[in-house]
């Protein structure tokens, strides 16, 4: 059951990783960059469970927090970006 549920993981985040690379927007890719990091989390409470490793949950949730707070910081950084785009065409 456990090497199904792994199979799937592997495989969502390959098709992740494939949209992240190939687009077509810029919110695309990082809306599949933030699931591959929300996957990659969840991989490991798998490998915690499966090795009965329990700090693998603490690195988990100190990557699932930088993934949100990474998202974030990104989304804030081109949405600046336009909002200076838009002022400096309005300008002109």
């Amino acid at each position: 059951m456990l090497e199904a549920a792994i199979s799937i993981i592997m495989l969502v985040m390959l098709i992740a990783l494939m949209r992240a690379f190939k687009g077509p927007t810029l919110y695309d890719r990082i809306l599949a960059v933030n699931l591959l990091g929300t996957k990659t989390v969840l991989f490991m409470a798998i490998l915690a469970f499966v090795y009965d490793r329990h700090f693998f949950l603490d690195i988990a949730m100190i990557y699932a927090l930088l993934n949100f707070i990474s998202i974030v910081g990104v989304l804030r950084y081109f949405e600046h970006r336009e909002s200076t785009e838009v002022r400096r065409s309005n300008n002109d």
